[in-house]
């Protein structure tokens, strides 16, 4: 008899296991309303990596500065968590299902929430960043590899895993950018936590 495949369950994070974006807020936070709302009026449709190179990051922000505002707001989007998907998480962990969150928000915060959520490993756009002449990390602008959405989700499950089809795979999203992870899927599940209206 052939062995059973391992059970893992992929969620997306913002939309699907949230019930709003988390980015742009964060992003306000650590770069003030002005400077976002200037960067969004340069790439008005931007994914994490194109917002990114418009925010002038490396002038102002040390790394380090950054990444300590990350716990206090993983922790305070508690309350923007949908209660069905963490139910559902529950639900593969007793199961002692392997849990992935895959997600295009940053990793100076998401790092938390898989913690905190208990995932076992979290998937994310990470951002780059060199020493500066002062000795200080400073951010450069720039992703430490491609923004973590579409067929790059995908692709970082295969880095992961290996074979997708050796495992049976649940997969949890709310957008195009989860289409190509949605149709890899043994079972998927799109915008399955979201309320139906009455």
């Amino acid at each position: 008899m052939p062995a059973a495949r391992r059970v893992v369950a992929v969620f997306d994070f913002d939309g699907t296991v949230t019930d709003r974006d988390t980015l742009v807020p964060f992003l306000v936070a650590a770069f003030g309303r002005r400077r976002v709302a200037a960067a969004f009026a340069a790439q008005p449709l931007a994914f994490a990596g194109t917002l990114l190179r418009v925010l002038p990051i490396d002038a102002f922000m040390p790394a380090p500065r950054l990444r300590a505002l990350g716990p206090a707001y993983a922790r305070g989007l508690a309350s923007r968590l949908r209660p069905g998907a963490l139910e559902r998480i529950a639900w593969h962990r007793a199961q002692g299902h392997l849990l992935v969150l895959a997600s295009a928000t940053l990793d100076v915060y998401l790092d938390h929430v898989g913690a905190q959520l208990g995932f076992d490993h979290v998937l994310c756009t990470r951002l780059a960043s060199r020493p500066g002449a002062d000795g200080v990390e400073r951010l450069t602008g720039a992703l430490a590899g491609r923004d973590c959405t579409g067929p790059e989700k995908l692709r970082r499950l295969a880095a992961l895993l290996g074979d997708l089809r050796a495992h049976e795979l649940h997969a949890y999203g709310d957008s195009a950018g989860d289409r190509e992870l949605l149709a890899a899927a043994d079972h998927a599940h799109f915008r399955p936590f979201r309320r139906a209206r009455a």
